[in-house]
């Protein structure tokens, strides 16, 4: 299996500057880079830069992928609008981490198959069904969060006996970028629904103009007058998610008190999956059954179809026989067998076995013919 690697950047809330593409440009002549992404595939070779370090001064989102396996996401995001411990309380392992410079946190996200993934010979599209978790967790959507607990989890980089954290609403109903992320990072959907079943439904956040005038007049007035600011500026993208952030205060997260742990959350999501296999077994030998009774009815019509005409089919075996061709003697072959079980239904089996022998002793110079009779049992 050849070497496949993808890498992308791309820079959300500010485009590059002129001197920061030429930075990018000196470390690859290959690559893709224009005022908003760098990308690249390598065959062979590698990146001339760490990800983390252009994640830290550049861009707002990476992905990487290899064909051995490896899955990577990464999303920064302003500090306003994400608190550096809030991450740190979901990105527990190796799987999710999460740190921060002096203006942003960084989510770094890993998944890990030994088994390769050849099929992902193109990594184009992925970022961009995924990007748009990074704008609902910049609103105060904590799912994404959650989502790189449980990749903790299914990793089993936790004890048995940590406590699961705040649960965010609407795990059940998870947005089309939240669920391009788990197809991505291969979640594993048993563990997704054990853990979704303590998610309370996401409830839509439509706030009144008369709500909204109530919580701005409440604001003080120095506050108002740098938020007013800020927004004139216009260099502060996630000023409206902030805002609402603070208005809504982030998704409805549960303390469920249930006392879950990603131990009692694995041994959930096997039980989950065995009952899956249970009724997928049951179900595959009911078809099968089904199936069954199918061809042994259909045979059935055959047969009683064929019932006083044997002497009329025996002449169309002797007559494919005679074309001398594989195809024919195939046909040929399928015939006799409706022939031969006709006869053991109506007790004839001895007119079959006379007439069988005397085809063998004709065609005795026919090796491929003999070859197939022997194979079916006809004799």
């Amino acid at each position: 299996m050849s070497e496949y690697q993808y890498y992308e950047f791309v820079a959300v809330d500010r485009p590059l500057t002129s001197v920061q593409q030429r930075e990018l440009r000196a470390l690859s002549t290959r690559a893709r880079i224009t005022s908003s992404s760098f990308v690249n595939d390598y065959q062979w070779g590698d990146l001339k830069g760490d990800p983390q370090e252009w994640m830290q001064r550049y861009f707002d989102a990476f992905l990487y992928l290899a064909n051995w396996g490896t899955h990577r996401v990464a999303l920064r995001l302003p500090i306003g609008v994400l608190s550096p411990a809030v991450a740190a309380e979901y990105c527990v392992g190796e799987s999710a981490r999460s740190w921060a410079t002096r203006t942003h946190v960084i989510l770094d996200l890993h998944s890990e198959d030994e088994d390769g993934d050849e099929v992902f010979y193109d990594g184009g599209g992925h970022l961009a069904a995924i990007l748009p978790a990074r704008a609902e967790l910049a609103a105060g959507d904590r799912r994404l969060l959650y989502l790189a607990w449980l990749l903790c989890v299914q990793g089993r980089e936790l004890a048995d006996d940590e406590p699961e954290p705040p649960v965010p609403s609407g795990l059940k109903d998870l947005s089309g970028s939240q669920r391009a992320l788990v197809d991505f990072l291969r979640l594993d959907p048993d563990l997704l629904a054990v853990a979704a079943e303590a998610s309370t439904p996401l409830k839509e956040q439509a706030p009144s103009v008369a709500a909204l005038s109530r919580w701005v007049k409440a604001l003080p007035e120095a506050e108002k007058n740098d938020l007013v600011v800020r927004l004139m500026r216009g260099d502060d993208v996630h000023l409206r998610s902030e805002l609402l952030a603070r208005f809504h205060g982030t998704t409805s997260v549960e303390d469920t008190n249930a006392g879950r742990t990603a131990g009692k959350l694995l041994a959930a999501a096997e039980e989950r999956w065995s009952r899956r296999q249970q009724l997928a077994q049951q179900r595959e030998a009911a078809e099968l059954e089904r199936r069954q009774r199918a061809a042994v009815a259909a045979r059935e019509q055959r047969l009683n179809t064929l019932a006083g005409r044997q002497e009329q089919e025996w002449q169309r075996v002797c007559a494919m026989i005679e074309t001398k061709r594989p195809k024919e003697y195939d046909a040929a072959i399928i015939l006799l067998a409706d022939l031969k079980a006709l006869a053991d239904r109506d007790g004839d089996a001895e007119a079959f076995r006379q007439r069988m022998r005397q085809v063998r002793e004709r065609h005795a110079r026919k090796p491929s013919l003999l070859d197939r009779l022997d194979r079916a049992g006809l004799d």
